[in-house]
């Protein structure tokens, strides 16, 4: 057998090959030729093979290895079923008739039934819940790890307190445990479970972090657990900035002028040393946090003071702002076959993190000799550091000569493997897997061909565009400049055959109100001169502010280079997209003048409908999107269907993995199955994310149960439903109006459902059902009653549902008026938006003003409705399924905090711990009286507020919002009660099977789960970390316990950044007048008496504090000073804050604002709200005596690990 590694030396200079759509490829055709499996090869050496302790075909088993890679030895028996990636986990069709190679079937049938290395039980480590730099990309890395190792026939334990993930599902894993991802939690669940092998790589930077940990601490060489994959020295000389570099000279490869330091002294000294500027990068973390440039000492003293509270050895390197940023994906096995699989290059030159790039795939202006210099230099520095499965090298590259230098590797899957997967088609997850199984690449079958091994380097014939989605206008305070630190929250990435319209596509995709590459309202500038300031300083809003120049201000292309540094090659891609807008701006342009030519060449720009019709209707007559739609299917101008091919065509390609595109000719597809369309979640962000797509991959999976062909439509590379397995068609595709219609329209589908992708398929619900779409489920109408604010209040009066009082806004003198009427606070409520954006509460006029115009910006299509705001409730929610306007099931969470805190903010308890068996019988019938006033077939959501009712009375529960879809909660609560809500929800929605109505709440548990929000404050600096009724955190963790108390602490202990104080240090309390003064004394009386030293910095809250007893001493910080800050804190020996002011600030000269700031700049754990201080103080006092101030390894229970580890599966079985 000819290994990857031979060809890889002997491979002769590739010519690039580009298509008529413009994409760049390479590949050597006599080199893959040889790679083929039907024919005689060298064979490659091979390990002795243990006996495996699962049963295999007796055939495979009788078989020597030599002959399954020979064609003619091992032919197939019988019918030739092909299956996707020999994965086939969900039994999806293919959609191909070519026959398989014998060869790579049989020895892929090999591969799937065990593996080489004497392993039964393997323990995989989770990323823990989402965050800025750490997402979603790690379930679905994660779920192909596990699938890879069940075909294997291997037990998995998986441990991750991500509960909204579809890795943690009963379908996947054997063992889940919700817990805490940290060293010291995962030592027990070894100690208790006893894995062969642990699996570090399909975590992020918490598992890698975890396992480097584990290994210092002995405790895996203690348990005799083995590292498969890459091994723990080599993810330590990958991550510690100056082993890395010592390495990558010792074989010649370059790296950029730097020095390892750990203190901020020696940072300044190895600056003056190297020159500024320069740039600081951390090491063990993740997405660049910490990072950034200094021009000069003081930027970046306050820099590396920062950066060293957050992790423990920093890099301080030359700067190359302005070269060229190129990654390759790598993949080693133990045999040191290796392969390059995907290289990308980022749109922006260097000094903008990856993470907030554009990216392409396949680079685009490398030339040949440039491209296979870098390939060459990742495989030698992969098989240098030993890698045994994916890594990515990125590289820093002179625009304008050959030297590069390598800016950083990271030796496990990361977010750039989710997108080279999605973007190639190449399962880079899975294979890793089975490499680290004992597994080598020709004995591993191409997932998309079936008939070649995974030794091909995959060739496109298409372009891939990667563009972030960022959130930053959600928060006060913080800076839009992007740069070496990550903000985005999440990426959406476009499939298209030309550069231009891969990119429009990937634009839209980030949100539907942008029309593609052209100019938006809110980013225009005053002047050139201030236009030239924002496009040399990067901001999330450049790409927009680059359209406005060519668009509007005529910015040639060599300006724009000179401004930008970006590629010219990429510029002059822009410049073909403006010419086609002003082409059909022109005041003569109408639609009845457009003609085929000019209409198709727009549309092959990647313009869409929507967007030709606003540009007609500059000329004049206002043009519909409808209207463009008719004139081009007319013209018989329809996009056609493309697979993804990860071998351009060189062999056949059986895959159900497809995107449209206007630069073809031909379709690859028939269209004969008439599958049901289930529309996916689009990009992550705060308010919308992996709680979608488990959502999207369970609606799937239950059609498949019900017999139906799936179709799913998503964009998104981060998820489990764009994973090819998981579905008979995946379209990775646009989510609007005019990419469902034509994919609806050309499948012939049997219906829709868009309920389950979280608000962005419900906007466009109404006007596919206008359009003769088959919306399935609750009728759309019902869904635009629901999502009316007015049309969905007169609903609650007419069927008796209270609700606080509210009003239509008609203008803002008759919202003052409403407002001194009922009384200030009062809430400001836009319609169809998501995670409460724009939504704010005034407590006076002018304030609500300021919110009325901000929420007709948001909405201005929509009506908004002011409602009184109910000061000192309790917030339930209800997640339930209904069925033709019956309850099916339902369940009720209570939030922790008071209400006002955004439900997606808040902590949610299940079952609830304070409420009688008589509000929860009233909470069923409000629910049983909104389904079927709304005629509900499928899942909705609500808000209840319960607020104090007379003296003596009952509490008053009111209505405040209801979702005629799956919410957030549907994960967690399906997880908790152990039923799948989805699944009910799939089955009402078309009509079949659907179950008995049940009254799960009825049934009392021995356990209670806790939901608690990740946030991602630190990587935002200037942000407010405060609580309100507008979303901010990414992510959320859930853990169970005997008790809400225990299960909160766990959760808790479960996010990212939070953990007890070190015993004998100090915490830092903060308040203000509206603080409720005796939960603050609780607080520090708890930890006084626990041997904590009390500060605060006001006298003001000293004095509340002694009033109980508690002495605290006030220290007067200078917040504003990052360079002493630091000092002073760990002078101090601060290790908790504690603030729980209310009110929210506008200003940053607040010291609650500042100390907020400053718990999160310099990772110190954070309470801000009342609420979860109490509940935490009820956590430690009932925990046994002496574990909250105990050491790690001193006693079982201890403040690493308060509270024993149990699996889900325990905490069910405990029912019984």
């Amino acid at each position: 057998m000819l290994s990857a590694r031979r060809l890889t030396a002997a491979k002769p200079a590739s010519s690039r090959l580009l298509t008529s759509a413009g994409a760049a490829r390479y590949t050597t055709s006599a080199a893959a030729s040889l790679l083929r499996l039907g024919q005689t090869q060298t064979k490659a050496p091979q390990p002795a093979r243990r006996q495996l302790h699962t049963a295999r075909p007796t055939s495979l088993l009788n078989t020597p290895s030599s002959l399954l890679r020979a064609g003619s030895s091992a032919k197939a028996k019988g019918p030739q079923a092909v299956s996707i990636g020999r994965r086939n986990f969900s039994g999806a069709s293919v959609h191909a008739t070519s026959a398989p190679n014998d060869a790579v079937a049989a020895a892929s049938e090999l591969a799937r039934t065990g593996a080489k290395i004497d392993v039964k039980k393997v323990l995989v480590v989770g990323s823990g819940g989402l965050s800025i730099g750490q997402a979603g990309e790690f379930d679905y890395s994660g779920s192909q790890a596990i699938k890879a190792l069940r075909e294997s026939n291997i037990e998995t334990v998986l441990v991750n307190p991500n509960i909204a993930t579809v890795q943690t599902s009963h379908e996947l894993a054997d063992h889940v445990y919700f817990a805490p991802v940290t060293p010291e939690y995962l030592a027990q669940i070894i100690e208790k479970e006893r894995p062969d092998a642990i699996m570090l790589a399909f975590g992020g930077q918490t598992a890698l972090n975890c396992g480097v940990q584990l290994d210092k601490m002995g405790v895996l060489e203690r348990f005799n657990v083995r590292v498969l994959g890459t091994s723990v020295r080599t993810l330590e000389l990958s991550e510690d900035r100056d082993l890395f570099a010592s390495a990558l000279k010792d074989i010649g490869i370059p790296v950029a002028q730097s020095t390892a330091v750990n203190t901020v002294q020696d940072a300044l000294a190895a600056a003056s040393e190297i020159g500024y500027p320069v740039i600081v990068r951390s090491a063990y973390a993740l997405g660049g946090l910490g990072s950034g440039f200094a021009a000069d000492s003081a930027e970046l003293q306050a820099l590396a003071s920062q950066s060293l509270a957050l992790c423990p050895q920093i890099l301080v390197e030359k700067s190359m702002r302005g070269w060229k940023e190129v990654e390759y994906e790598v993949v080693r096995d133990a045999q040191d076959n290796c392969v390059t699989v995907c290289n990308m290059e980022n749109f922006d030159p260097l000094g903008i993190h990856t993470g907030d790039s554009i990216v392409v795939a396949p680079s685009q202006t490398l030339s040949d000799e440039e491209y296979h210099m870098l390939r060459t230099a990742a495989i030698k520095i992969v098989r240098h550091m030993g890698v045994v499965g994916e890594c990515n090298v990125q590289y820093a590259l002179n625009p304008h000569s050959l030297e590069y230098c390598v800016i950083e590797m990271n030796a496990r899957l990361s977010r750039s493997s989710a997108l080279a997967s999605k973007a190639t088609g190449y399962p880079l997850a899975f294979v890793a897997a089975k490499i680290g199984l004992g597994w080598t690449l020709p004995e591993l079958q191409n997932s998309v061909t079936t008939t070649t091994t995974a030794c091909f380097e995959p060739s496109l014939d298409y372009v891939v565009t990667k563009i972030p989605r960022w959130d930053l206008s959600k928060f006060n305070h913080v800076s839009r400049d992007i740069g070496s630190c990550m903000k985005s929250v999440r990426e959406v990435m476009a499939i298209g055959r030309t550069f231009e319209e891969s990119l429009q596509k990937a634009i839209r995709s980030v949100d539907p109100a942008f029309s593609g590459f052209a100019p938006v309202a809110e980013c225009t500038p005053a002047s050139d001169a201030e236009l030239d300031a924002l496009l040399q300083s990067p901001t999330d809003r450049r790409l927009f502010y680059l359209a406005y120049a060519m668009v509007e201000r005529g910015y040639g292309v060599e300006r724009l280079h000179a401004l930008t540094r970006i590629d010219r090659w990429f510029l002059h891609k822009l410049e073909n997209i403006c010419s086609v807008h002003r082409a059909l701006q022109q005041p003569h342009q109408t639609l009845q003048r457009l003609g085929r030519s000019e209409l198709e060449t727009a549309k092959r720009t990647g313009f869409s409908d929507r967007h030709i019709a606003a540009l007609l209707s500059r000329g004049g007559a206002a043009v519909a999107e409808d209207d463009v739609r008719a004139a081009r299917q007319q013209l018989g101008l329809r996009p056609f269907v493309k697979r993804i091919d990860t071998l351009a065509g060189e062999f056949p390609a059986p895959t159900n993995y497809l995107y449209t595109t206007y630069n073809a000719a031909t379709s690859d597809v028939a269209f004969d199955e008439r599958g049901t369309m289930v529309l996916g979640s689009g990009v992550y962000r705060i308010g919308s994310s992996v709680e979608f797509d488990w959502c999207g991959v369970s609606a799937i999976r239950a059609l498949r149960q019900l017999g139906h062909k799936t179709i799913m439509v998503n964009y998104n590379p981060e998820t489990v439903s764009t994973d090819f397995d998981e579905c008979d068609r995946l379209y990775f595709d646009e989510l609007s109006y005019e990419r469902v219609r034509d994919i609806y329209e050309l499948e012939q589908a049997g219906g829709v459902v868009v309920s389950v992708g979280g608000q962005l398929p419900q906007n466009i619900a109404l006007r596919l059902h206008r359009a003769a779409v088959r919306v399935l489920g609750t009728s759309p109408e019902m869904i635009d009653a629901a999502e009316d604010r007015h049309r969905f209040s007169q609903m609650l009066d007419r069927i008796g549902v209270d609700q606080p009082a509210w009003k239509e806004l008609t203008s803002a003198a008759a919202a003052e008026a409403f407002a001194a009427a009922v009384g200030y606070p009062v809430l400001v409520r836009p319609s169809y938006v998501l995670s409460g954006a724009a939504m704010n509460v005034a407590h006076d006029a002018a304030a609500l003003r300021a919110s009325l115009a901000q929420a007709a910006a948001v909405s201005p299509e929509h009506p908004v409705v002011v409602t009184k705001f109910i000061q000192g409730a309790r917030e339930l929610d209800i997640d339930a399924v209904a069925s033709e306007g019956r309850l099916v099931v339902h369940a009720v969470s209570e939030h922790v905090e008071d209400a006002g805190v955004h439900s997606g903010d808040a902590s949610l308890v299940l079952p609830p711990a304070s409420l009688p068996p008589a509000v929860m019988q009233r909470v069923r019938a409000i629910g049983e009286k909104v389904a079927a006033a709304f005629a509900i077939s499928g899942p909705f959501n609500m808000q209840i507020i319960m607020q104090d009712g007379p003296a003596g009375a009952e509490p008053l529960l009111k209505v405040i919002e209801c979702n005629l879809r799956a919410s957030r909660s549907f994960p967690f609560v399906s997880k908790v009660l152990d039923t799948n809500f989805v699944d009910a929800a799939t089955r009402a929605i078309v009509g079949e099977g659907v179950p008995e109505p049940q009254d799960l709440m009825a049934r009392p548990l021995p356990y209670t789960a806790v939901k608690v929000p990740q946030f991602s404050w630190t990587r935002l600096a200037g942000a407010d970390p405060f609580l309100g009724v507008e979303m901010s955190s990414t992510g959320e963790v859930a853990c169970f316990g005997r008790t809400p108390a225990e299960a909160y602490l766990v959760s808790l202990l479960s996010t990212n950044g939070f953990r007890l104080p070190t015993p004998g240090k100090t915490v830092f309390v903060g308040m203000d007048d509206l603080t409720d003064a005796k939960i603050v004394q609780r607080v520090a009386a708890h930890f006084a008496a626990a041997g904590y030293p009390v500060a605060t910095d006001t006298a003001a809250t000293a004095a509340v504090l002694s009033s109980a007893g508690v002495t605290a001493k006030v220290v007067d910080f200078d917040y504003a000073d990052r360079r002493t800050l630091r000092d002073a804190v760990a002078e101090h020996q601060i290790d908790l804050v504690v603030n729980l002011a209310k009110r929210r600030t506008t200003s940053k000269d607040d010291c609650n604002y500042a100390m907020r700031r400053m718990a999160v700049d310099f990772g110190l754990p954070l309470v801000n709200d009342q609420r979860c201080a109490a509940m935490l103080i009820d956590a430690l006092e009932a925990l046994p005596k002496g574990v909250s101030t105990a050491k790690y390894a001193s006693q079982p229970l201890n403040i690493q690990t308060p509270v024993a580890v149990q699996s889900w599966q325990q905490y069910l079985d405990s029912r019984e």
